[in-house]
């Protein structure tokens, strides 16, 4: 897979895996963690992890710059992997719950967090421009495409296994105190403890506390005690990250004398673009530009719809899906947190049929632009969300589903929905996250490049930041119809870019 490609791909992708398996870990568990650790009932968990999400592209951007000024591009993708280890150990210490002093833990959480993103964004697109640089050697110009799809497809080998050792984890922690994993039971503690749990909803929170090995005639007591097990066994799960970043420090600073360095061609960079702004006359230039932003609107829509599958899926796998069980014998995998690791998987697996795909129509001289794969690829995404409402109709609401106390495996559906689903999504985002970086890195005209690939960034921060929207519709409206709005919001992306597809394939040129 690496032999045609430069040598220094396979250290960049086992650098990057490693923070991807860290991150990919928090991704998995970081909503539900809020929701649990501090008994968010509404919006709020999901506004922090929207926040959180869009941070880390904007602050991408912020750590271009700082890298452009400072000409130290690998010292700070150094400084980045360090604030990251940082912010994972704030989230992993095992603060008591039910939380006691609510101002200071949600501070010191919001702080990791922040650690957390501004590392990412010291780290993420300085590592990219490394592995772009890799391909400037004109012997490898025609691979960069390739190069980035399986750069792209190598770090999910981390992100596939996150999750899982995530929930053995926190399962192993449950089950060494005692107690049998529930998913429902969290909520319902909380609930509880708050005292707003209905009648039916008591009896139901009763037994499973039996089920589970309540050792207490007191439900206050046994409602603290799981609840205080079950958010350690997340912390610890959080310190999983903590190795995962020491051994992608430690991968860089062995390769990084092998790394090409950045800052050495910015001269040459800078050159290159002052004669190409001469010979591209100011209305070509203007037309790109256009082209970019309404490529930029465009996609905001689909990465809304897309990073649901760290909130409204996610939730829809604790609330309504018969969950995964696979039986270790010290520990078991079983949460809704085991779905999160279909999307990464599903990358490692399909990318090579997808450039496979890409290079048998091209042998045959069938081209398909990379704005009709985009296109493509989102209404591929509404596929996905009319497979969800397929499977959703007939299940209560939110506020039904809380009366009630939670929903019994019989009354929840096949986890074959949701595997289906990611599988679909996975394919949009193999049509659109790294063949839009490479139509960015096309169109750009040479002395916009770096400002370009930022305001791409920018464009996925926006739709990070309306992820929480789908959770408010999610809790209010039903669920089908929650899946509808995602549609919605693919079909008009596709509908948009195929409208604009002969200007866009014109300037693409």
């Amino acid at each position: 897979m690496f032999k045609k490609h430069p040598k220094g791909l396979l250290a960049a992708a086992l650098a990057n895996m490693g923070e991807r398996f860290g991150f990919y870990i928090m991704m998995a568990i970081l909503l539900l963690f809020l929701n649990n650790k501090f008994g968010f009932s509404g919006s709020q968990g999901s506004i922090i992890y929207s926040v959180f999400y869009a941070l880390i592209y904007v602050l991408a951007l912020a750590g271009g710059l700082i890298a452009d000024r400072t000409k130290k591009y690998k010292l700070t993708i150094i400084c980045g992997l360090v604030l990251m280890t940082i912010g994972y150990l704030l989230l992993a210490l095992p603060t008591k719950t039910p939380v006691e002093n609510m101002p200071l833990i949600l501070t010191l959480t919001v702080v990791g967090l922040l650690s957390i993103a501004f590392g990412n964004g010291l780290f993420k697109g300085n590592l990219q421009a490394v592995v772009g640089q890799l391909y400037d050697d004109p012997k490898y110009a025609d691979k960069r495409e390739t190069g980035f799809q399986i750069f792209y497809m190598f770090i999910n080998i981390g992100a596939m296994f996150a999750p899982l050792m995530a929930v053995g984890l926190r399962n192993w922690w449950v089950q060494s105190n005692g107690f049998k994993f529930n998913a429902d039971l969290p909520e319902l503690c909380n609930q509880f403890l708050r005292g707003n749990l209905s009648e039916e909803a008591m009896i139901r929170f009763t037994a499973l506390a039996e089920q589970v090995g309540n050792r207490s005639a007191d439900l206050v007591t046994f409602a603290n005690e799981y609840l205080n097990v079950f958010l350690t066994g997340y912390h610890y799960s959080f310190g999983i990250a903590i190795f995962a970043m020491l051994i992608s420090l430690t991968i860089f600073l062995v390769y990084k004398n092998r790394l090409p360095d950045p800052a050495q061609k910015t001269v040459a960079i800078k050159n290159t673009a002052a004669n190409s702004a001469t010979e591209m006359g100011a209305d070509e230039i203007k037309q790109r530009l256009y082209a970019l932003f309404a490529v930029f609107a465009v996609v905001i829509f689909f990465w809304f719809s897309f990073h649901q599958n760290g909130q409204t899926l996610t939730l829809f796998a604790s609330d309504y899906t018969r969950l995964l069980k696979i039986d270790l014998g010290f520990t078991s995998l079983e949460g809704a947190e085991v779905f999160q690791a279909f999307n990464p998987f599903f990358v490692v697996f399909l990318t090579p049929i997808i450039i496979g795909l890409f290079g048998w129509l091209k042998a045959r001289k069938i081209e398909i632009s990379t704005p009709k794969k985009i296109a493509i690829g989102m209404g591929i995404a509404a596929i996905a969300f009319t497979v969800m409402i397929l499977g959703s109709i007939g299940l209560p609401s939110t506020s039904e589903r809380i009366a009630m106390g939670g929903l019994d495996d019989v009354q929840r559906v096949t986890p074959w929905l949701l595997i289906g689903a990611y599988l679909i999504l996975t394919v949009a985002e193999l049509f659109i996250s790294p063949l839009g970086i490479a139509f960015v890195s096309k169109v750009a005209p040479p002395q916009y490049q770096g400002i370009m690939q930022g305001c791409w960034l920018s464009a996925t921060a926006l739709g990070n930041q309306l992820l929480f929207i789908g959770v408010i519709f999610y809790k209010s409206i039903p669920i089908w119809a929650t899946w509808s709005i995602f549609v919605c919001a693919c079909l008009i992306s596709m509908t948009v870019m195929l409208v604009l597809l002969k200007w866009l394939e014109k300037v693409a040129r």
